[in-house]
């Protein structure tokens, strides 16, 4: 059988290092096409030459040049700038399209696997929560495959296999509660970056680590979960769970729970969307229950977590408020990472955002963008009031 062919836009990332540590253990039956990374092209140059790519991209133009002299020797075609993933989303060659960019960046490149027909392993969870209607509605006329990489969904999409969407009564998202699960009020006003970046279960990069803090990552697994799996908001709810060991959950009709459960290792969710619909023998670490020892779960303090809350109207909302919130979220936490806000600042932010855009319904990739303009713009705007 002919390989399967992939490309991953995020290489240098997190998510795309363990891609190809799972890619480089499956060996064959899969081929790596296309790699690319913002700015990190010495770690790309390194991943270039292992896995002998036929594309590489690098969506900051300004280190085209350097990557060209650390890949000279190699027949590798060099592509710069975002417009560089949306042309290797679009290649005939191209089987599965794993995003793994931070924000908005991979969003058009998503768009452009899911109208060319190829399998979009979405470990992207902005291109979910700022365009799910449209990325889902795109797919679905160009017979697309919207498979996810983030561990929660990608549990909950294991989950559902047990039953059809008609059969399911809600579905279950699990939270670590981040590092101040325990804290009050109180003590979060004060949280430095240094406390904020300490997550108790996950090792993952500043910004997702931020949102996870914030609970602003469960806020939009909320909103990208109403759009990936077709399910209403009053269907979806959320759980701490402080191992992170049952990763979703969905509950039937005839009220049996299917949970998924594993290590906190990104390993598996990755493997899964890559390899499905078989399971194979991969590199993700087995679970002992018996090392566990108990799991245990509790509700989210909405009060405490106003995130959370604000994620399931913005669910509601739909059209360009995902985009609002996602875009408000992202300068706030660069604010606070650079200490010029605090902790606290960063929901507040975001609420006031939220709270003056205009909705507008069933929208273009280009109003999602102006929205997200709109955010960041307004975002900026009140800082330099408050400062003034």
């Amino acid at each position: 059988m002919k390989p399967k062919q992939i490309a991953i836009f995020g290489s240098t990332g997190s998510i795309g290092k363990n891609a190809l540590r799972v890619l480089d253990a499956l060996g064959a039956g899969y081929e790596i096409v296309a790699l690319s990374a913002h700015s990190s092209v010495e770690l790309l140059a390194e991943q270039a030459r292992k896995f002998k790519p036929r594309f590489v991209a690098v969506t900051n133009a300004d280190y085209v040049e350097p990557l060209r002299k650390l890949l000279g020797d190699l027949d590798v075609e060099i592509l710069a700038g975002p417009d560089g993933l949306t042309e290797i989303a679009q290649l005939d060659e191209v089987d599965i399209v794993l995003t793994a960019v931070v924000g908005v960046a991979g969003l058009s490149a998503a768009l452009a696997a899911a109208k060319n027909g190829k399998i979009l392993a979405a470990a992207n969870k902005e291109s979910l929560v700022v365009a799910g209607e449209l990325l889902r509605r795109t797919a679905k006329e160009n017979g697309a495959a919207v498979l996810p990489v983030d561990s929660e969904h990608s549990a909950i999409f294991q989950a559902m296999q047990a039953g059809s969407r008609q059969e399911v009564s809600k579905i279950i998202l699990t939270a670590s509660g981040g590092p101040f699960r325990k804290a009050t009020a109180e003590d979060i006003q004060n949280v430095t970056v240094q406390q904020a970046l300490c997550h108790p279960v996950w090792d993952m990069g500043p910004k997702v680590t931020i949102d996870s803090a914030t609970m602003v990552n469960k806020a939009c697994e909320v909103i990208a979960a109403h759009w990936l799996f077709d399910m209403p908001v009053e269907k979806i709810e959320v759980l701490v769970h402080p191992e992170s060991i049952i990763h979703s959950l969905v509950e039937f009709v005839d009220g049996s729970v299917i949970a998924q459960l594993g290590l906190p290792d990104m390993c598996l969710p990755i493997q899964y969307a890559l390899t499905y619909p078989e399971r194979v023998a991969g590199i993700a670490e087995r679970l002992r229950l018996d090392e566990i020892g108990k799991l245990t779960f509790e509700k989210p303090d909405l009060e405490k977590f106003r995130a959370l809350a604000l994620g399931f109207e913005v669910a509601r909302m739909g059209g360009t408020g995902p985009a609002v919130f996602n875009a408000a979220n992202e300068v706030a936490v660069q604010e606070f990472l650079a200490g010029r806000i605090k902790f606290v600042n960063i929901v507040e932010l975001i609420e006031n955002c939220v709270g003056k855009h205009n909705v507008k319904r069933r929208v273009s990739l280009e109003e999602l963008l102006e929205a997200d303009a709109w955010a960041r713009r307004e975002v900026s705007e009140c800082l330099k009031a408050k400062k003034s």
